[in-house]
């Protein structure tokens, strides 16, 4: 018998996807916000010494929230899968909001860093939860461009971010960007109220009265219940390594420590370094602009290209295009042609790293992908960690101009290993499809 959905409740669900899409993407801005403004005031704090900050130590603080993210990250996957993704997007909100609070209100560095610290450990939390809540959500083989889509989020973030450092830090102070950071502290009571939760967990959970209520409210289906339903936390990590899984787990979690060392190295030093190669503060933080930018077309295309082509393939190509674009910014050239370098840097170099989000997320069971997704991130992070550190300490020694190579080198061992994952992966579905063929035989 026929079940395909009604023109009404086809709408309603979309309707619903959009609800939940658009939700998860204010939250994913504030994220970007959070996670950028520290890179756009730090040429001012290292041009002031605000607390005594050397480049080297800068880099710590950098390295600090990055830190705090991958813990975010290996906790909230895990997490998110017993609890439910609703309340956790609701308290890394709340967390990352009254952490830039601390920031603002910070007498020394350790202060600085500690706030730095917690804010890391929500925006790490956040990102990988936002992601598997729209790909319960995403309408059927349109994963990867509504994961694009909400990632479009965090680089308009960005450049809120560096907007707010141009507005507020000469008039008011460096201060005062971090007091708009807790803003989103607001929009928590807003998330908790609209945002569903996730069918699929409530299923496998055993909601199941509290999934029909939902999916009766937006007239869209229940997911049928998984045999024996959602593991225990360490049985949804185990599920990962599982036959042969476990090669192409330990591919995207190398290849996401490239790309995440590549990200945030370069989210935290792009305006000091240009500031070093003698752009003014406000030119330095155009750049930070244009950046994003490409950032936000990144994100359009390679979804829409990751959908068409597979996630992997894009997510190397894109790696590959990177590397030569933050070679090319380690090479002294016209303003004009700074420009377009940056803005395509921008576009590959962002989506990169997503599109390796997309592809777990889109190979995930619905009982693991919480956990998987938050895996790949959290292991990520150890890179995240470590470029920000790289780059402070290079940019100490003198050798700025190296951080721009050293970060170009991360994205060619991203494209390796992402290569990989993708011949194996392309290797292991022609394998399937003959299996197929030989059993209808």
């Amino acid at each position: 018998m026929s079940s395909s959905p009604s023109p009404l409740r086809s709408a309603r669900g979309s309707r619903l996807a959009l609800l939940v899409v658009g939700l998860c993407w204010l939250a994913v801005l504030f994220d970007g916000l959070d996670m950028f403004i520290y890179g756009s005031v730090l040429p001012h704090l290292l041009e002031t010494r605000t607390f005594g900050l050397t480049a080297d130590q800068a880099g710590d603080l950098g390295s600090y929230a990055t830190f705090g993210m991958l813990v975010g990250a290996l906790v909230a996957g895990t997490i998110a899968d017993r609890i439910g993704r609703k309340k956790l997007m609701v308290s890394c909100v709340t967390l990352f909001s009254l952490a830039s609070g601390v920031c603002a209100l910070a007498d020394s560095v350790t202060v600085f860093g500690l706030g730095r610290t917690l804010a890391g450990v929500g925006l790490g939390g956040l990102l990988p939860t936002a992601i598997s809540m729209v790909s319960d959500y995403a309408p059927r083989g349109r994963g990867a461009i509504v994961i694009g889509l909400l990632m479009t989020a965090h680089h308009a973030g960005g450049i809120l971010s560096a907007y707010v450092a141009k507005w507020l830090i000469d008039p008011v102070g460096w201060r005062a960007a971090f007091w708009v950071c807790v803003l989103p502290l607001l929009f928590a009571p807003v998330l908790a109220k609209l945002l569903p939760e996730s069918l699929s967990f409530l299923v496998a959970k055993g909601r199941g009265e509290e999934a029909r209520a939902l999916a009766e409210r937006y007239e869209v289906e229940v997911p049928a219940a998984r045999t024996g339903g959602a593991g225990d936390r360490w049985t949804n990590l185990a599920n990962l390594f599982r036959g042969n899984e476990w090669i192409q787990t330990l591919l995207y979690w190398v290849a996401s420590f490239g790309g995440l060392l590549l990200v945030y190295g370069v989210a935290t030093w792009l305006p000091t370094l240009m500031r070093a190669e003698g752009y003014e503060l406000g030119s330095a933080l155009s750049f930070v602009v244009v950046f994003n930018l490409g950032g936000i077309v990144g994100m359009l295309v390679a979804g829409r290209a990751a959908d068409r082509f597979g996630a992997p393939r894009i997510s190397a190509l894109w790696f590959a295009l990177t590397a030569a674009g933050v070679f090319l910014l380690s090479i002294h050239m016209d303003m004009t042609v700074t420009m377009i370098v940056v803005f395509f840097t921008g576009v590959f170099l962002n989506s990169a790293q997503t599109m390796i989000y997309a592809t777990v997320s889109i190979r995930s069971d619905a009982d693991d992908r919480a956990t998987a997704v938050g895996w790949t991130s959290g292991m990520g992070r150890f890179g995240a960690v470590f470029g920000p550190w790289l780059g402070g300490q290079l940019l100490a020694s003198g050798n700025g101009d190296w951080g721009f190579t050293a970060f170009a080198i991360a994205g060619v061992s991203s494209m390796v290993f992402i290569g990989i994952a993708a011949l194996r992966s392309a290797q292991q579905t022609a394998t399937d499809s003959e299996r197929e063929l030989v059993a209808a035989h």
